[in-house]
């Protein structure tokens, strides 16, 4: 006696919707369109499709007038205030990337954790427009000191660490505040 039995239902083959050549098992949870695992987006309530999580996303850009003037003074301010920190030199390169997240965390709270594309703009200006003043000294010290004869490293070693501070605590900032999309 044969026991055995043949499937007759079988799963068409489904294909991504943005990259046709790729067969795909998954679905967007929330438009049931068929994606691929470079175009799924894990969410906790499953995978979405590019599309759904950006619109989703926009929904949350809930920023009010008054945060974007927060932002950008207390960016300014704290990225100032916190540049103090190249007078240590090489310890600059650790604790330049904290100085960065506490920056972001504090305009975070600030703004009780309100986000937009242009929030996150102000906010990386600010900070930018904070270490300015700073990298501007440093520059005209280095003039001066150059003229007085003091040794080249004397003279560029307080740049290269506002420098370094600079480029670390805007980039920190930018990667750690939400909304950048």
């Amino acid at each position: 006696m044969n026991t055995e039995t043949t499937d007759t239902t079988s799963v068409p083959t489904l294909y991504c919707s943005n990259h046709p050549q790729k067969p795909t098992l998954l679905r967007c949870n929330r438009c049931d369109k068929p994606i691929c695992s470079t175009c799924a987006i894990k969410t906790p309530v499953g995978y979405r499709c590019k599309e759904c999580v950006r619109s989703q996303q926009k929904i949350f850009n809930n920023t009010k007038s008054w945060d974007y003037p927060i932002a950008l003074v207390l960016g300014a301010i704290m990225a100032a205030v916190c540049g103090l920190v190249t007078l240590i030199g090489f310890f600059t390169l650790f604790v330049t990337p904290v100085i960065g997240v506490a920056i972001a965390e504090v305009i975070r709270w600030a703004t009780r954790h309100r986000r937009s594309p242009t929030l996150h703009k102000i906010t990386v200006l600010g900070v930018a427009l904070g270490t300015a003043p700073l990298m501007l000294y440093d520059i005209i010290m280095a003039i001066l000191w150059l003229n007085a004869g003091y040794g080249l490293w004397n003279v560029i070693a307080p740049l290269v660490w506002q420098s370094i501070y600079t480029v670390i605590v805007i980039s920190t900032v930018y990667a750690r505040f939400p909304g950048r999309k």
